[in-house]
């Protein structure tokens, strides 16, 4: 008696299999949802990581270099940007430094002509940003004779919905 449903059973296999395999195929792969606020949330994750350890190459809460952090905190806002500084600057809308908001990044020319260091600003002239080997995560000053020096301007990933449906080069 249990032969036929197991034979029944077998048939339905290969069936369901497909059925599930289609299904898989058809739906869009999930993407995190952008915060309504993003500039804010990425200066707070930002702040929030203050003292975490320096690590050249590192893009996680074990240690970071400068742009493995801005990488970080754009992540956990569903915002995928380039690895380095300088195409982090290449791809980022540029942000006049009188524009500055918090959630924006910052630029310097530190060891080279080319930009190689990024912060992310968090309002009030200051930024976060993981300086050097040995160092940790910390804040900095974009008014100090150090940055204010190497600054090599500034750029933004996120929109922060007050332009939604403006044309990009609408005045703010």
């Amino acid at each position: 008696m249990c032969a036929p449903h197991a034979t029944r059973a077998r048939r339905l296999v290969p069936l369901l299999a497909a059925v599930l395999l289609l299904g898989a195929c058809a739906t869009e792969p999930r993407r995190a949802a952008l915060q309504p606020n993003a500039g804010v949330a990425i200066a707070a994750l930002a702040v929030s990581l203050v003292g975490s350890p320096y690590e050249f190459g590192g893009a996680d809460a074990g240690g970071f270099d400068c742009s493995g952090l801005a990488l970080y905190v754009h992540e956990h806002v569903g915002l995928a940007i380039p690895r380095t500084a300088r195409e982090q600057q290449r791809a980022a809308r540029l942000i006049a430094r009188d524009d500055l908001a918090p959630g924006d990044l910052v630029f310097f020319r530190i060891h080279s002509h080319r930009v190689d260091h990024v912060g992310i600003y968090v309002g009030s002239g200051r930024f976060i940003h993981a300086p050097r080997a040995g160092g940790a995560v910390e804040y900095a000053d974009l008014g100090g004779a150090y940055y204010r020096g190497r600054f090599a301007g500034a750029g933004r990933f996120w929109d922060d919905g007050a332009r939604a449906g403006a044309p990009p080069d609408a005045p703010r």
